[in-house]
């Protein structure tokens, strides 16, 4: 389907970097196919700051407005990514298990990707601690990452990085050899400077809690 957004381009330094920055004002019209987009939530942390299992906050309602943010923002796949806790994801989401999740949060990036649809264009990656980014706000950054040559973009609010990131499938080995540890994709956006920065403050806070 077609989607038009409103968008406005800006310049900002992120990480050292000069990015595209997309806002409202702008009309870029794209082409969206919904089933080449699969979302991820990254769910599969212990928690312990928190004091449990952030998937299963609030009785999982953070999770359940999480896939449907992905789902309702243009992912015709949702794969959830779980480990410390293996709980029921809500449709139309699927679950797969990050046996390594201990190793941290690229684990649970590496999980998601390999798991995500064979005919997949873009992954949109999410935490499942930011229940307040919703369908407008993954469709915002996903419109972008689809009209950009690199494939690549991800949320920000008042300049500060946040999720969703989406990422190109030409992307993916690259992103794969690169994840360790706890950093997720962290290093590999940082490396580059064709991420494409869209500012969200208008529509969520995208606060990890």
């Amino acid at each position: 389907m077609n989607v038009r957004e409103l968008l406005t381009i800006h310049q900002l330094g992120i990480d050292g970097h000069v990015s595209t920055v997309l806002g409202r004002g702008f009309e870029i019209t794209v082409a969206q196919q919904v089933s080449s987009v699969t979302g991820v939530v990254l769910a599969a942390g212990a928690g312990i700051r928190f004091g449990m299992p952030k998937v299963g906050a609030q009785g999982g309602e953070w999770l359940r407005a999480c896939v449907a943010a992905l789902h309702g923002g243009g992912c015709g796949d949702v794969v959830v990514v779980l480990g410390a806790a293996v709980v029921d994801v809500p449709p139309p989401a699927r679950a797969v298990v990050a046996d390594d999740w201990a190793d941290g949060l690229s684990a649970s990036v590496r999980a998601g990707i390999l798991a995500a649809d064979g005919g997949a264009d873009f992954v949109v990656l999410t935490t499942v601690d930011t229940p307040d980014v919703d369908a407008a706000t993954v469709r915002r950054v996903v419109t972008a990452a689809q009209a950009s040559p690199s494939a690549l973009a991800r949320a920000i609010y008042g300049g500060r990085p946040g999720h969703p990131v989406v990422i190109g499938r030409g992307h993916w080995p690259e992103l794969l050899g690169m994840l360790a540890g706890d950093d997720g994709a962290g290093p590999f956006l940082r490396a580059r400077n064709d991420v494409v920065a869209v500012e969200c403050g208008d529509l969520a806070t995208g606060l990890d809690i």
